[in-house]
């Protein structure tokens, strides 16, 4: 085999050029990065978030749409594999002035007429149990057990098909702090739930008792603690998040 030497003066030249190549790049990257915090902000929102970012966002969400399948499940493990501690991902929404004996869901129809189902009401449908890998956008997940009743199942039993052909569902909670909206796809998919009990029990105060909403194709800021009320729509609903500028989809 035919051996190579790299003379010292090669390797000088060889170093300079990386090294010259390097900062050039950092530079641009530093150019460019100015040049987007300095692009109008986009209309409409709180986070005051550069356009080119949300564009950004607006393209990946196309293409995570494009390729959602309902019919792919997420990966579900045994309730034996439930974390017995669970992580709390956000309070917003969840102050301690709210009464939970006066609380009912209440659900806007089309009509513009609303709806009011008390806890009974949503019991009174097929309950289910999903154990999954709970992701959250701070980058850690964690397997949790939830039960309650599908979301698609409560719009089936209730009547409420007209409005499952909208875009969209919104959803808010009682004090208006926090919102979220997803796409109707999504909301449909088997395995999201509006989720009354974690592993097996009542949901505790912190994580939205006494209704929420399980989503696993979601991250967790789309995981609504604690409903008020749900609307529906053809335009994409208020989203406490995407206003402070995350990606609105946030599917995994």
């Amino acid at each position: 085999m035919k051996e190579t030497i790299i003379t010292e003066r090669k390797l000088t030249e060889k170093t300079v050029i990386a090294f010259t190549v390097f900062i050039l790049l950092f530079i641009a990257a530093i150019f460019v990065w100015k040049w987007i915090r300095n692009q109008p902000a986009e209309s409409g929102t709180l986070s005051g978030i550069p356009s080119p970012l949300r564009k950004g966002l607006t393209i990946d969400e196309k293409l995570f749409r494009a390729s959602f399948n309902p019919n792919v499940l997420v990966k579900t493990y045994p309730i034996s594999a439930a974390a017995k501690k669970v992580r709390v991902n956000g309070d917003v929404g969840m102050g301690n002035d709210f009464d939970a004996g006066n609380w009912k869901l209440g659900v806007v129809k089309d009509n513009g007429d609303t709806a009011f189902f008390s806890m009974d009401d949503i019991k009174k449908l097929p309950k289910t149990d999903e154990v999954f890998d709970f992701k959250c956008i701070e980058g850690w997940s964690q397997k949790t057990w939830w039960g309650g009743t599908k979301f698609s199942d409560f719009l089936k039993y209730y009547h409420l098909d007209k409005e499952a052909t909208n875009s969209f569902v919104g959803m808010i909670t009682p004090d208006k702090k926090y919102y979220v909206g997803i796409d109707m796809p999504s909301a449909l998919q088997t395995q999201t739930i509006l989720a009354y009990e974690m592993n097996g029990k009542p949901l505790p105060m912190d994580q939205g008792y006494p209704l929420r909403l399980i989503i696993p194709v979601k991250y967790g800021i789309k995981h609504i603690k604690r409903i008020g009320t749900i609307y529906f729509s053809n335009t994409r609903p208020r989203d406490y998040w995407a206003e402070r500028g995350y990606d609105y989809y946030s599917g995994h």
